[in-house]
């Protein structure tokens, strides 16, 4: 019999079993799940309680509580951090076997995939290993092969940093063919320009910066190999723009390079100034660049670097530095709070090289998460001089999602129970 509205009784009945594996479907709309993390997302405000949820490589939905019965994948990360996927501005990944070459496709850079995710890192800024000349053979053999996000800042060299040699050829420094690599040819991977290693005056950097001026992206300046040492003071005041970035923070070379903090450990007070100007302080760890002489002093005395980053390289990683979860570490060490730390390494690094869409979990943001065990213990933290302080807390990198792909899973937390 008809029913009052005069459809068979089942009509409904059919109708409501084809829907249900729609509504199904519908109902698990996300693809992983983060359930009982503890979320630091600088950009938005966020240091607390959050689930983060997945769907199609997307950042799809940020929230208190969400519903397990919405997704495939559930990951339990209760007890842990979760943060974006880290940003590590001041890297060297232009690995090769040409004879002869120092980081430009030589053996003192690394292959990224095998150092990065592990420490919880996503994107890597490659810092000047290659000029405009030998970009495209970085491109080729490294940025296109790798599952980790490579951008790059072009050398002001054109051969890049082949060898200390050809860094001082003042004739192969091309603003125009430096600038229209980065404005016209690669403007989604070239995000700024690097001068470094000069043995002379200011003019590296001046006709970096004139490159900088014509691209529109900052210049990164590693300034530390004159003698007598040039003055700092002078590059932040009177070369670099604000936006520009001084790397290398914190070493102490007082014969080559002029130091944040004098020899009776006074920070100087044009350092503030040149912060406060727009200058960025990048870490730039290194193999020789990071000592606690310059960083505890300077920290003391209301001064931290801007960004944190590794200036990863084969002469770093088995050294002081590690990796970026180590050096994070080792800013907690120094009284820096773990969000705070977090920013230094996600955010503010987005922001020095232009690219806002990365180094946060805004919903529709690429998913790059880093998880983060927070590990509280008695742990000693190396500087290049292979100096020691204590601190109490480690980072211990959990679990790293790129792109909503898992690539890295210390402890199985994503994996299926063999058992069942």
């Amino acid at each position: 019999m008809p029913n009052q509205r005069g459809l068979p009784s089942k009509c409904f009945i059919t109708l409501f079993i084809f829907l249900m594996p729609l509504l199904y479907l519908h109902a698990q709309e996300l693809d992983i799940l983060l359930k009982g993390g503890h979320l630091i997302d600088a950009k938005n405000s966020i240091d607390g309680p959050m689930d983060v949820g997945i769907r199609d490589g997307k950042i799809a939905e940020v929230a208190k509580n969400i519903s397990t019965e919405r997704a495939k994948k559930i990951i339990n990360v209760t007890g842990l951090y979760v943060t974006p996927g880290l940003l590590d501005m001041h890297v060297h990944v232009f690995m090769g076997n040409e004879p002869g070459a120092y980081i430009a496709n030589g053996a003192t850079s690394v292959m990224p995939d095998g150092y990065t995710f592990r420490a919880g890192v996503t994107t890597v800024v490659d810092a000047g290993s290659s000029g405009w000349r030998n970009f495209p053979l970085f491109k080729e053999q490294t940025i296109d092969k790798s599952k980790t996000r490579i951008l790059a800042l072009l050398n002001i060299v054109g051969s890049g940093m082949r060898s200390r040699f050809e860094e001082q050829d003042v004739s192969d420094m091309n603003p125009v063919m430096t600038a229209h690599s980065i404005k016209k040819l690669y403007p989604d991977i070239l995000v700024g320009i690097k001068a470094a290693h000069y043995w002379g005056d200011f003019t590296q950097v001046d006709l970096a910066v004139e490159a900088g001026k014509k691209a529109d992206v900052p210049v990164m300046v590693d300034f530390g190999e004159h003698y007598p040492p040039n003055s700092i003071e002078a590059l932040f005041m009177e070369h670099l723009r604000p936006g520009d970035i001084f790397t290398h923070t914190y070493s102490h070379g007082p014969t080559q390079r002029e130091t944040i903090v004098d020899e009776e450990g006074k920070l100087k007070p044009f350092i503030i100034k040149a912060q406060q100007r727009g200058i960025v302080f990048d870490m730039g760890h290194g193999g020789g660049a990071f000592t606690w002489q310059q960083a505890i002093p300077a920290h003391q005395q209301g001064f931290k670097a801007d960004v944190v980053s590794t200036d990863l390289h084969t002469q770093s990683m088995n050294a002081g530095m590690k990796d970026l979860s180590n050096v994070l570490s080792k800013f907690m060490a120094m009284g820096v709070s773990l969000p705070d730390a977090i920013s230094r390494a996600t955010w503010a690094p987005a922001q020095v090289i232009g690219k806002p869409d990365l180094g946060h979990l805004s919903v529709g943001a690429e998913a790059d998460v880093a998880v983060f065990n927070l590990r509280e213990g008695d742990f000693g933290f190396l500087d290049v001089r292979r100096l020691k302080i204590q601190g109490s807390r480690k980072l211990e990198t959990e679990l790293t999602i790129r792109a909503g792909k898992v690539v890295w899973d210390l402890n199985g937390l994503a994996a299926e129970d063999f058992k069942k």
